[in-house]
């Protein structure tokens, strides 16, 4: 498990539909949380999203950009983007595994 990998823990699920959320457009934390909500049907709570803000911030996988509102909006850095397609290709072999085992590929 890579170092921002254990440094997000448990958490790494929203982290991956925040990163997803903010890889093609740049997004304050509701716009993020209806994102995922409209993508997913999935809701977080603004208490996991900021933690995971937090987090990915602290790992330098997003930052704060500034902003002429009173809304802080985020983007996703090189790292986040190195991080978020890792991890989807990662998915996608786990799935391919478990598709061919269920004899669905």
């Amino acid at each position: 498990m890579s170092s921002k990998s254990s440094a997000l823990g448990r958490f790494s699920e929203p982290t991956l539909f925040i990163l997803i959320s903010l890889a093609n457009e740049n997004k304050h934390g509701y716009a993020i949380m209806e994102d995922i909500e409209k993508s997913y049907d999935m809701k977080i709570g603004p208490g996991t999203l900021y933690g995971a803000i937090s987090r990915m911030e602290k790992t330098g996988l997003i930052e704060a950009i500034p902003s002429q509102e009173r809304r802080q909006p985020y983007q996703i850095t090189p790292d986040g983007r190195e991080y978020l397609q890792e991890k989807l290709k990662e998915m996608e072999r786990i799935t391919t595994i478990g598709l061919k085992r269920l004899g669905l590929i």
